[in-house]
């Protein structure tokens, strides 16, 4: 497989993926670039139409910026220790300015429970200030016409209107508004964008808002029980799980974004705001590590639901949409530019209609871990569960588009297989915890079957490593889950003779790519961020914490300088897809939690859940 390089010659965007923060409110979620305009925002809800989008096209998209008068300032981005809310300074020999984003959270009960709240202070000096507000609504597919209502301007696009207040005068212009003001050291401006049927929170709520909304996210931070050498990057991890959790629903969102490239300037760009059933899961195993058994139980009931709703002869689907109905259906935005110049830019996902046979394995490990450490599952849903388990039993021999969703012939993949053999294998665990009633010995049979066609089938023929799919020779990087499930020891020499094998071809500087072969798209992609974290787990496991602790160190240098991690990287270290991505959080939460331990007891294994 080619590996694409981003070089100069592609178009360059005016702002980078990493170059951004995420705030949120547990319902949708802007970023902030290091300029500190909002270039990304989807309104009301993660998955709805973007209202800012200029990071997919800077002269269409629409933004929200602020821009203080200060030559040669120096720019940096922080968050308020163990909270969502960000911080954007510029700092120059004339003057310093603070601009603060957050959203409220949803436990404040504040008066507007959805806005973007924004205040400018000067620190240093005596600065002039520019904002301007640039909404596009609906996938910026028209300019909003703009009137102002007293104090307040509002911007109207058919069906979808917002409104903007300000404690300085706005000037409304051509689809946008601003304003320019000077402050003085000390001095302060507020702005707040919200539903247009609202009346924008003044000064004094907005500062009450902001400190109530500090206050709930150190109170959940707190909550962690981690407290190893990752500490404040494993807080930040989590923090940003949290953010792409829905307050309303339970479930939990992929990324932020879509349309964001895998490789610059190239055609693999997708939609990652829905639930997939295998990041969700995952993500489960993450809170329920650090202790926030809620979160997993809040999912365990969305999932249970999702269940119970199934036909008779109805399959669970790979992805749905964050209430839980059907994800959106794949299509193009063809009137932006995307990304660099990457298109098309795509909304919705066609890999909603895959089959992808390792999602069964996913959800049954969340749901046995959600029994084991918090409620136990119903009569009703464990009929349900039942019915499940016996699909995999009926399916799992059957060739699928497997976890990287190719768009290309199925094929038998071994994670895929290693997934199913999970499925059983929880099934079974879960029904003798909770004394369930089902065919144990049944099930525990089919998946000694899965485990004997993998041990006899997925071996290359001359070296009898693991490979990624039956009959094959090629290797993938999911196949790093195999010890992390417990499907092989960390140390059982055939799995030794994979990891080495992954280390010689998969693996470049600490970064670690899927796979080399062709998946049935066109260009290349970059290394896949996740991997990287699996990859010090497994080196961990194995007992070679020297190699584990360097790929780390390598590992957490990826993440942008407030902590937050791309879907991929360039050759260069730049960030690359969706962003923030989940999966990549939750895999390094679990790497660090792991290796931690192993570090600070040398003499023997840790006991694992």
């Amino acid at each position: 497989m080619e590996i694409v390089v981003p070089h100069r010659a592609n178009p360059r965007p005016g702002r980078t993926i990493g170059e951004h923060g995420v705030i949120g409110n547990l319902d949708t979620a802007a970023l902030v670039a290091i300029d500190g305009s909002i270039d990304f925002m989807c309104w009301p809800h993660l998955d709805s139409p973007t209202i800012f989008a200029a990071l997919l096209d800077p002269e269409k998209g629409g933004a929200f910026s602020v821009t203080p008068d200060l030559d040669g300032a120096h720019r940096m981005q922080l968050y308020i220790p163990e909270t969502n809310v960000l911080s954007t300074r510029w700092m120059s020999m004339h003057g310093s300015v603070e601009l603060t984003d957050f959203m409220p959270h949803p436990e404040t009960g504040t008066r507007v429970p959805r806005c973007v709240v924004r205040r400018v202070r000067v620190s240093r000096g005596g600065v002039r200030i520019r904002a301007c507000c640039r909404p596009r609504l609906d996938y910026a597919k028209r300019v909003p016409d703009v009137a102002t209502y007293g104090d307040t301007v509002v911007f109207h696009d058919g069906p979808h209107s917002l409104r903007l207040g300000a404690s300085v005068p706005l000037l409304p212009g051509d689809g946008e508004a601003g304003a320019e003001f000077e402050l003085e050291r000390g001095g302060e401006a507020w702005f707040v964008l919200c539903d247009e049927s609202c009346d924008p929170l003044d000064a004094a709520e907005c500062l009450a808002a902001l400190e109530a909304t500090a206050d709930a996210w150190r109170r959940w931070t707190r909550r962690s029980n981690y407290r190893g050498r990752w500490r404040e990057r494993v807080d930040r991890s989590a923090l940003v799980l949290k953010l792409l959790t829905s307050h309303a629903h339970g479930s939990i969102a992929a990324a932020a974004t879509f349309g964001l490239p895998e490789a610059t300037g190239a055609e693999r760009n997708w939609d990652y705001r829905a639930t997939w059933v295998r990041d969700a899961s995952f993500t489960v195993y993450a809170f329920m590590r650090l202790g926030y058994v809620d979160e997993a139980e809040q999912f365990r009931r969305w999932t249970e639901d999702r269940i119970m709703a199934l036909d008779a002869d109805a399959a669970l689907r790979v992805m749905y949409a964050l209430d839980g109905e059907e994800a959106m259906e794949e299509g193009t935005l063809d009137h932006l530019a995307g990304y660099a110049g990457s298109r098309p830019v795509r909304i919705g996902n066609g890999a909603r209609t895959q089959t992808q046979l390792d999602i069964f394995g996913e959800l049954m490990d969340s749901i046995y871990l959600s029994n084991k450490y918090g409620s136990a599952i119903s009569h009703a849903g464990w009929a349900h569960v039942r019915r499940l388990v016996d699909h995999v039993r009926e399916r799992w021999g059957d060739a699928d588009e497997g976890i990287w969703e190719i768009r290309d012939e199925p094929r038998h993949f071994l994670h895929s297989r290693l997934m199913c053999w999970v499925a059983l294998d929880r099934a079974v665990r879960l029904a003798g915890k909770r004394s369930l009633p089902g065919p144990v010995g049944e099930w525990a049979a089919e998946r000694d079957r899965i485990a004997e066609d993998i041990w006899a089938n997925f071996r290359h023929p001359e070296h009898g490593y693991f490979v990624q799919a039956r009959g094959g020779e090629d290797l993938d990087a999911s196949l790093l889950m195999m010890p992390l499930v417990r499907f092989v020891s960390a140390t059982d020499p055939v799995w030794l003779k994979t990891l080495d094998a992954i280390g010689e071809q998969l693996t470049d500087d600490g970064l670690v790519f899927r796979y080399r072969n062709a998946d049935g798209l066109e260009g290349g992609e970059g290394a896949f961020t996740t991997c990287t974290f699996w990859y010090v787990e497994c080196l961990a496991r194995a007992g070679r914490l020297h190699e584990a602790r360097e790929v780390m160190a390598r590992g957490v240098l990826y993440a942008n300088h407030l902590g937050l991690f791309s879907e991929e990287l360039s050759l260069l270290g730049e960030p690359l897809g969706n962003f923030p991505q989940a999966l990549t959080h939750l895999a390094f939460i679990s790497a660090a939690y792991y290796l931690d331990r192993q570090l600070s007891h040398p003499e023997g294994q840790v006991w694992q859940p």
